[in-house]
């Protein structure tokens, strides 16, 4: 349930410091405390561990996520809302407030051994990038723990590959949904619920390929055809015309006729080897 005061309480703070929400930055604040803590919580974080928080805002999950770990790193693109943050993060010495886009962020020297948990409520606009960034090369997290859209969860955590998010979370991470989120705990109300997902990251990724970047864009091109049968559109690709493409699918015991949304990802690590070389 929304506590009225805590709504009051982001407006007073926001009004203090003269700033206001951005629609373009996708800022949709948890304001119901219990799912708040219960976002907290679910990143797993302890006393040992140090967490990176994504769109930090004006601190309504810091604080919580800071007396879970041992050093939080609270990152905010929106120089309007440092003030704020600096003032709700200002008596707490293990968080350190950053203005920066995290796109640009220099998570290496931040995390230089990795193995930090990342946390945070992630707009829409962002999702995608920031899994490459914070997947593609090591050192990498140990945790991602993310509310996002309810759909781009359900993507996320799909059991085949349904999306190029899809398969680029499965060879980094398991992902699972958590919980939820409806759209009345946040403020302003965004326009669909949210969910959060946790993502545990692999040690190493889940497929074993010669480049794992060529892996991608071999996906990301096919997915680009996403309705056409699968030999017809790596017929093009490969340069090898379709009926061509369909035999060599079948030797890999894939039906051509099949569309890419339907294979798993083994069966993406055969059509990449079966045609990354011709």
């Amino acid at each position: 349930m929304i506590d009225p005061a805590v709504k009051a309480q982001l407006f007073d703070l926001l009004h203090r410091h003269r700033a206001t929400l951005k629609h373009r930055f996708g800022q949709n604040f948890l304001v119901d405390p219990v799912l708040r803590d219960l976002v907290a919580e679910a990143a797993g974080a302890t006393e040992d561990d140090e967490v990176l928080e994504v769109g930090a805002g004006v601190g309504t999950l810091t604080i919580a996520l800071a007396k879970r770990c041992r050093r939080l790193v609270a990152v905010e693109l929106d120089r309007t809302l440092m003030p704020a943050l600096r003032e709700v993060a200002g008596g707490e010495p293990k968080i350190e407030t950053v203005q920066a886009d995290i796109l640009r962020y220099d998570l290496a020297a931040a995390f230089p051994r990795g193995g930090e948990i990342v946390a945070g409520n992630i707009p829409y606009n962002l999702t995608g990038a920031l899994l490459r960034k914070l997947l593609d090369r090591p050192p990498r997290p140990r945790r991602l723990s993310l509310v996002v859209q309810k759909e781009v969860a359900e993507r996320w955590t799909a059991p085949t590959g349904a999306s190029v998010a899809t398969i680029a979370v499965q060879v980094f991470a398991d992902a699972r949904i958590v919980m939820t989120i409806p759209a009345s705990a946040f403020e302003p109300v965004p326009g669909v619920d949210s969910a959060l997902v946790s993502m545990e990251v692999r040690p190493q990724p889940a497929v074993d390929v010669d480049d794992l970047n060529a892996f991608l864009r071999f996906v990301e091109a096919v997915f680009q055809q996403r309705r056409k049968q699968l030999a017809g559109t790596l017929g093009r690709i490969s340069g090898i015309g379709s009926t061509a493409a369909a035999a060599r699918l079948r030797d890999a015991d894939v039906d051509p006729e099949r569309r890419p949304q339907t294979l798993s990802l083994a069966e993406w690590e055969t059509v990449y080897t079966r045609f990354s070389s011709r």
